[in-house]
C-alpha cells in the first residue's frame, strides 16, 4: 500500500514540472505563430457557394 503512495507522489511531481514547464514556454512565445500571418495573404480564399439556389432564381 505504501507503494502507492509513494507512485502518486512521483506522478504529482512530474505533473507539476510539466505544467511548470508549460507555462515557462507560453510566457517565453514558444508558441506564438509568426510565420502564418505572412504567407495567409498567399492563399486563395475558397468561394462561397450560395445554400440555396431557389433564392437566386427568384431574385
Amino acid at each position: 500500500m505504501s507503494v502507492i503512495y509513494v507512485l502518486l507522489a512521483i506522478s504529482l511531481v512530474v505533473a507539476i514540472i510539466f505544467f511548470a514547464a508549460f507555462i515557462f514556454s507560453v510566457r517565453q512565445g514558444q508558441y506564438d505563430d509568426a510565420y502564418t500571418p505572412s504567407v495567409r495573404m498567399l492563399f486563395e480564399d475558397e468561394l462561397v457557394k450560395p445554400k440555396n439556389k431557389k433564392v437566386e432564381s427568384e431574385e
